[in-house]
């Protein structure tokens, strides 16, 4: 695959309810990843925008977005899933030949719509929507208590995973306030509300207010913008049935095929020796578990075994991932803009030693039914 490379990023603070509008949030996310790479508006020849008509309140929704968002007077489109989605879509137009510079961004204001009561219409509108039985919070609570009673996993290792993405994001000055707690314990999360049995509510990644952005650019104009930009080696894909029933929820398929084509796509053979680092989208503690194995970086039902610490074997969010905060529509993305921050030198506080390749993840639907992986590698 050509190199593309992220030559710039930004991230605003995340806010469980900021005090400020979605448009200047939009604007200083956008400004400051155009700034952060010596650029200009005028240099931007394709802008991608990442929302959703239902969490913004209007349909077509990016057309009240243009001018902040950077799109205005150029090439200008939109993705209804998460940013990791969108970067797939800059990074194909890059690839296009097309265009030099992509700009990408995303993000939502959660705080002005109830999130999980939005995410009922990804149900069926037949048999599950009128009953609401069905929602993203109690397909977790399925999906997380298949993974324990198939692996014989106990609830209190699950909490483990909450309490190191909690502890990882007080070390994080972008992360939501409200995630941030260097001195949580496995009993405060296990005593937190209960969402859907065995899910307390430190377990879940808190939606909230946030936009983010990054630049991308192919091989010989990264290189002019900035000596260390942050290549984009490998991309994978996929997504599994919608219904839950067809599923085995103990893992992820989808993820596992994805990996398997971002690993093959950057010539990574062992990914136990090869990466460095991974931030997942886990948007349930659990999950990061599952995806962990599912691209072979933990033995099968002995994800919760793993040392992820920052200064362990493979670090897994550092960052404090989703459940350091997740603004709908930027989550995956921050999390890409994390990992290229490592693989840069630029993670002050939580930054990986010598970290040199990374894993980003982004993920939509019922128990992650759509993961996109990618592969990114540093200059230096």
């Amino acid at each position: 695959m050509q190199k593309v490379g992220i030559v710039g990023y930004n991230q605003v603070k995340l806010h469980s309810d900021a005090n400020y509008g979605r448009y200047e949030m939009i604007f200083e996310a956008v400004r400051g990843a155009i700034d952060s790479a010596g650029l200009k508006k005028k240099d931007i020849t394709t802008a991608i925008s990442c929302t959703n008509d239902y969490y913004d309140g209007r349909t077509i929704s990016n057309c009240y977005t243009v001018e902040v968002g950077g799109g205005y007077m150029t090439d200008e489109s939109k993705v209804e899933m998460d940013g990791a989605h969108a970067v797939l879509y800059g990074l194909m137009r890059i690839l296009s030949g097309n265009h030099k510079l992509a700009l990408v961004w995303g993000g939502s204001m959660a705080s002005c719509f109830p999130y999980h009561a939005a995410r009922l219409y990804e149900t069926d509108p037949t048999w599950e929507r009128p009953v609401a039985y069905v929602n993203d919070i109690t397909a977790a609570g399925f999906q997380m208590r298949a993974y324990m009673e198939k692996y014989k996993v106990n609830i209190e290792d699950v909490a483990k995973i909450a309490v190191k993405n909690r502890k990882n994001a007080s070390k994080n000055p972008l992360a939501l306030q409200e995630a941030q707690n260097a001195n949580i314990t496995v009993k405060d999360v296990l005593e937190s509300e209960i969402y859907a049995d065995p899910v307390t509510e430190l377990m879940v990644a808190q939606p909230c207010d946030g936009v983010a952005a990054l630049l991308l650019a192919p091989e010989r104009q990264a290189l002019k913008i900035t000596p260390n930009p942050v290549w984009i080696t490998g991309v994978g894909y996929s997504q599994e049935t919608y219904y839950l029933g067809d599923r085995d929820l103990a893992k992820s398929t989808s993820m596992e095929l994805a990996g398997k084509m971002a690993y093959e796509a950057a010539g990574i053979k062992n990914p136990r020796e090869e990466i460095d680092l991974a931030e997942f989208y886990e948007a349930y503690a659990h999950e990061e578990v599952i995806f962990s194995e599912s691209l072979g970086l933990a033995d099968v039902g002995q994800g919760t075994d793993s040392n992820s610490e920052i200064g362990g074997d493979i670090p897994i969010n550092p960052s404090g991932g989703a459940i350091g905060g997740n603004p709908p529509c930027a989550t995956g993305l921050i999390r890409i803009i994390e990992a290229a921050k490592q693989l840069r030198g630029e993670a002050d506080g939580y930054q990986v030693k010598d970290a040199k390749k990374a894993i980003a993840s982004g993920q939509i639907g019922m128990c992650a039914q759509n993961n996109i992986v990618y592969i990114l590698e540093g200059e230096n």
